[in-house]
């Protein structure tokens, strides 16, 4: 299970890349803007993994959209917690749904949304999308901006 950090214990530190996404750990810091309905978005065009089948590396463009509520997650730590995933093998709709539920974990944010566009294994990409539900009446949600598949780039 992945630990959870109230402040920034990994900020300003040098941290080698967690083996596994069950070693991993997330820094949570306060939400100054409790007050607002606004979303964060973290964009990871450079996502990876393994298949649990060929050890051959899968790759992914991941979105994460997501409003918070008493907490926000710190970006280094997200980024070492997403590179956990490069030696871990699970399907593309595991990983995707596992990142999304992690993160709703560590967080409870009032809303959370993730679009993991998976390059193409055996010639079909496959798109995982996942959220907690509608999101808040009245938030600017913008258009994940990734394109259907055509030789993504």
């Amino acid at each position: 299970m992945t630990k959870i950090h109230e402040g920034a214990a990994l900020l300003g530190k040098q941290t080698a890349l967690p083996a596994s996404p069950d070693v991993a750990e997330l820094d949570l810091v306060p939400n100054p803007h409790r007050d607002a309905t606004y979303l964060v978005r973290f964009t990871a065009p450079e996502f990876t993994s393994l298949c649990p089948v060929t050890g051959q590396p899968d790759f992914a463009h991941i979105v994460i959209d997501y409003v918070p509520a008493e907490w926000l997650v710190e970006s280094k730590a997200l980024k070492l917690y997403l590179g956990s995933f490069r030696n871990h093998g699970a399907f593309h709709e595991d990983c995707t749904v596992r990142i999304g539920r992690d993160l709703v974990a560590a967080m409870k944010p009032v809303w959370l949304r993730i679009g993991g566009y998976w390059y193409p294994r055996g010639g079909i990409p496959i798109d995982v999308f996942w959220q907690t539900g509608p999101a808040p009446e009245g938030l600017w949600l913008p258009d994940q901006g990734v394109p259907p598949y055509r030789g993504r780039g």
